[in-house]
């Protein structure tokens, strides 16, 4: 099982046990950062193994590989040799891994780790995106100079097609014992999965240092590695579920699944797969053998072209929000209609939507899902969108009304504001202060929606509250439509937590 390691970027060796204290319960190591210490500060390192009370790799990264050493190279390794100097006979005492990197050759340093268990990390760090698959396998194995060493890969990626490199090098690299790291947003999968990779571990940060930036792009921290994606329970046979979008910075997806899953002690894992393309994550799906998904912004349409099988919904809305793997292909279902005319009726006490004029801001899938349930339930809408034109073509499928975004037309929104609803993503993400609809004034007459749920109030929501509108967020519509997903992925309700 892989395991977590927490790396210590402080710049003293008491504000990096002060972190790893408030970590302790999540993690299975550290990583001491020299690098990153105050110089009169690395003196001191030989005794941090024994404060720390476990594992303990040293790490003193030079600027050219991405850290902040800048002194001479005979400081630095003079610094790692005092670190390793005076073993003790208990090995907790002593530093349990040095990382040193591919081009750094000093027998008399390795063979003296080595003596008192000390095990070396051959690591590489890129700073470009690999060229393939072969060229990672290739790089790997050479790093290997004894076969006691640990190999630790790392680099950048900027899309799935990256990361899928990296996925398919792993395989080639069954057995080895390696740390394969995939650098930034696209490769967050890879810093869950690592047991499906056969990486030792994962290194995580510490939210509450850094101004809460990550030492690498993409590392997450210990308490929602083990809480939100339950890593933990990860096994290399686990059944992986996922969510397909971009950016896909903001989604509550897997830990409605991943809770689900620990208290039903599924063998499962619901993981965010963010890309710009929807090939490529069909590709990476066949790779990992991802059992069905969730599908957000920008793909609900274009994911269509890899279904083999369209429930009646996605037929008619031209928009799919769910994938299934079946023995024929994909199946695809849409289950945004219930889960927001379920949500929506639900808050505002009917049963219909009929003798009721909408404005619906957006024209993407959240949209067509939602004005197939007004349109089925009675309703009226007027849809406003930055492109006119994709307005217009929703708009003539239900025999709605039309606008643009660039020429808002206020009259026409007071016409149709019986609700309001938001259905794209602007405004969301924690501190987000963008509104769809600034120019309209609300009256406290108007039931407002905002399909965004983080934050828990939108600027555009505040702004209908301000003024006396019942306003809703997007959650409880997530929730209804997930629990629909977890039947269509289990063939069983989704269990009350």
């Amino acid at each position: 099982m892989s395991k977590i390691c927490l790396c210590l970027c402080e710049k003293t060796l008491e504000e990096n046990l002060r972190v790893l204290e408030q970590h302790r319960a999540y993690i299975d190591l550290v990583e001491l950062r020299v690098d990153k210490l105050l110089p009169n500060e690395r003196f001191l390192i030989r005794r941090f193994p024994a404060l720390a009370g476990m594992p303990v790799v040293l790490t003193i990264r030079r600027q050219s590989d991405g850290g902040s050493y800048n002194g001479t190279e005979s400081g630095r390794l003079t610094l790692i040799g005092n670190a390793l100097a005076y073993a003790e006979a208990d090995r907790r005492m002593n530093f349990a891994y040095f990382d040193i990197e591919e081009d750094v050759d000093v027998p008399s340093l390795e063979e003296a780790a080595r003596a008192f268990g000390t095990r070396v990390i051959r690591s590489l760090h890129l700073s470009s995106p690999p060229e393939s698959a072969a060229a990672i396998t290739a790089r790997v194995k050479a790093l290997v100079h004894f076969g006691d060493e640990i190999v630790k890969y790392a680099a950048p990626v900027n899309t799935l097609d990256d990361v899928i490199m990296i996925y398919a090098a792993a395989r080639e690299l069954n057995g080895l014992d390696k740390i394969l790291i995939a650098m930034g947003s696209a490769g967050v999968s890879t810093r869950i999965l690592t047991s499906k990779i056969g990486s030792m571990w994962t290194y995580a940060y510490a939210p509450e240092t850094g101004a809460g930036i990550p030492p690498a792009p993409g590392q997450l921290d210990p308490r929602t590695l083990c809480d939100t994606y339950r890593f933990r329970k990860i096994k290399p046979d686990s059944a992986v579920y996922g969510i397909l979008g971009y950016p896909l910075k903001v989604t509550a997806s897997p830990l409605l699944f991943n809770t689900v899953f620990t208290r039903e002690k599924m063998n499962a894992i619901y993981v965010p797969f963010p890309s710009e393309s929807d090939e490529s994550f069909i590709r990476l799906a066949q790779m990992l053998d991802v059992r069905g998904a969730s599908v957000t912004v920008p793909h609900k349409q274009n994911i269509l072209k890899y279904l083999t099988s369209q429930s009646a919904d996605v037929q008619n809305l031209g928009a799919c929000n769910t994938i299934v793997r079946t023995e024929e292909g994909w199946a695809g279902y849409n289950t945004d209609t219930l889960g927001f005319s379920g949500s929506l009726l639900n808050f505002i006490g009917k049963k219909s939507f009929r003798g009721m004029k909408i404005t619906i801001i957006g024209a993407g899938g959240a949209a067509r899902a939602a004005l197939y349930q007004i349109w089925r339930l009675g309703g009226k809408a007027f849809i406003i969108n930055r492109s006119r034109g994709r307005a217009e073509e929703l708009a003539d499928k239900y025999g709605f009304a039309a606008g643009s975004l660039n020429e808002i037309p206020l009259n026409k929104i007071r016409n149709y504001s019986d609700i309001i609803i938001n259905t794209t993503s602007v405004g969301m993400g924690a501190g987000c202060k963008d509104d769809p609809l600034p120019a309209y004034k609300f009256r406290g007459t108007e039931i407002v929606m905002d399909l965004v749920y983080v934050p828990t109030q939108s600027a555009f929501l505040a702004r209908a509250a301000a003024a006396g509108c019942p306003t809703l967020n997007g959650y409880d519509m997530l929730l209804r439509q997930a629990k629909l997903q977890y039947n269509l992925f289990f063939n069983s309700d989704y269990p009350e937590i």
